[in-house]
């Protein structure tokens, strides 16, 4: 898997979490759970870009790690705006699609990069 690929799902993913936290923020004046949003749902992407240059394959796991550690609040934030009415359906469908996509090569570019170092 490309970790290219990877890194600008996560870069796509971010900016429509920030996109959604800015329409939450000015439609229904919430900011407590949509900064959490903002930060984990960004961080995946930061996380990525950080990979890149890290100091040995252990480094480099670990930042993997975080941004999939990252993937998984983000499917919180997102599951608990959903269900107290903050996001319609079909946006939260959408949106959580896309991070359970970028969860799985996550979780598939670790085993990778694991099994490798075997």
């Amino acid at each position: 898997m490309s970790e290219s690929l990877l890194r600008d799902k996560s870069k796509e993913f971010a900016k429509q979490i920030i996109l959604l936290c800015r329409n939450i923020k000015v439609t229904h004046r919430e900011s407590v759970i949509t900064n959490q949003l903002l930060r984990s749902g960004t961080s995946i992407g930061a996380n990525l870009h950080e990979a890149q240059y890290a100091q040995g394959t252990k480094d480099f796991i670990s930042k993997l790690e975080i941004a999939q550690k990252e993937c998984y609040e983000t499917e919180y934030w997102l599951e608990l705006l959903f269900e107290t009415g903050y996001i319609p359906a079909e946006q939260y469908k959408s949106i959580q699609s896309t991070c359970g996509t970028i969860r799985r090569m996550l979780i598939s570019s670790v085993n990778t990069v694991k099994a490798k170092e075997r």
